[in-house]
């Protein structure tokens, strides 16, 4: 669900960028000399990106491949951490009774597979994230387009996210014509 919340959050963000560009826009025009007849109102939708994502099975799908994809990576970091704590542990315990020269080797072996363990806990990090930025742009991306084909059809001069609004009527809520549209889309 962490993955759902960053697509809701950026898409909201990106949702209202677009609104106040619209709205600069319609200052800009409203103080303009007018050439030509305009509307009277701006015809405008919301729609509940967050609602969209978290009931997404083709999100829940992506979800469950990006976690699949790096389990093998995380259970080899994960033992590797329980072996580190052991030798810890047998360190801790041991280390009374042992020389300075077994001492010291332990604490640098110890030192050596805790720096080892701290580059491939980095490593996945990133690459997870990597992962992660890609799979969101592309439901970004699909998100947008059956935004903008919906807001389009149905003659919405703009779209905002419903978590970035107030008050709304019912007539303009097109969550679930983005939900069924984007679920149908691979």
């Amino acid at each position: 669900m962490k993955i759902v919340k960053k697509f809701g959050i950026l898409l909201g963000a990106l949702a209202l960028a677009a609104g106040v560009e619209v709205c600069a826009a319609a200052e800009t025009a409203a103080t303009a000399p007018v050439t030509m007849n305009l509307p009277s109102q701006i015809k405008v939708a919301v729609v509940n990106v967050q609602q969209v994502l978290q009931q997404s099975p083709r999100v829940a799908d992506l979800s469950k491949k990006l976690e699949n994809d790096f389990k093998n990576r995380q259970a080899k970091i994960n033992d590797e951490q329980k072996s580190l704590q052991d030798m810890m542990d047998k360190f801790k315990k041991e280390s009374p009774t042992m020389s300075q020269k077994d001492k010291d080797a332990m604490q640098k072996k110890i030192s050596a597979q805790r720096s080892d363990l701290v580059a491939k806990v980095v490593a996945y990090q990133q690459d997870l994230q990597k992962e992660q930025n890609k799979i969101m742009q592309n439901i970004l991306s699909d998100l947008n387009g059956i935004v903008s084909t919906i807001a389009k059809s149905q003659s919405y001069a703009l779209v905002l996210d419903s978590q970035a609004v107030i008050y709304s009527g019912n007539g303009n809520d097109i969550t679930k014509d983005v939900s069924k549209q984007f679920n149908v889309k691979n």
